[in-house]
């Protein structure tokens, strides 16, 4: 019930991206096809175990599949464009829920988040920014997995430009508690 908890946070935080299960066209997905486009986001291994999570037009989180491993995947938002569809295990979903509080990520836990259907493009300074606009460095990351809430020495070595480039692992959010290195897989 805690990864839900931690989900339901996630997700408020990322409410103009992950909010709503309706595509661009109208359509509103069917539960089969959100739990179908959030077990897209990881590896069958890890997908198939996986609860997942969706936010209804209300703003409430609810559990289409209560899954028996430790991951949380949700479906992002339907833009068959940029659908974010992304799978957290539980220290990711704790660094994630920090985040959106604004508060400490925890201490000496490092989390993995698996979003191999890419993302629809963030700020790569502005750790709450919700749009594209002129010097918060917007970048789209193609399919990519996470690391995050490790502090700073792991990340020792990789680049920490703001106009990073996302074909290579780099730092996303250099310099704020936030910082967490961003993984290319294609």
């Amino acid at each position: 019930m805690k990864s839900l908890a931690y989900a339901t946070l996630f997700a408020l935080a990322l409410a103009p991206s992950y909010g709503f299960a309706q595509s661009s066209t109208g359509h509103k997905m069917s539960d089969e096809e959100l739990i179908k486009l959030s077990l897209s986001a990881a590896p069958e291994a890890i997908a198939k175990d996986a609860t997942i999570v969706a936010m209804d037009h209300d703003g409430k989180m609810r559990t289409l599949r209560q899954g028996t491993g430790q991951w949380t995947c949700m479906p992002g938002h339907a833009d068959p464009a940029n659908p974010d569809p992304m799978c957290g295990d539980k220290n990711a979903m704790e660094w994630a829920t920090a985040w959106m509080d604004h508060k400490e990520p925890p201490a000496n836990k490092v989390g993995f988040m698996y979003m191999l259907r890419g993302d629809g493009g963030a700020s790569n300074t502005d750790p709450y920014a919700t749009k594209e606009e002129p010097g918060n460095n917007w970048i789209k990351t193609g399919a990519h997995v996470m690391i995050v809430g490790s502090g700073a020495k792991m990340l020792d070595g990789y680049p920490r430009d703001a106009k990073a480039d996302p074909t290579r692992p780099y730092v996303m959010w250099p310099g704020t508690q936030y910082e967490h290195l961003m993984l290319p897989v294609r």
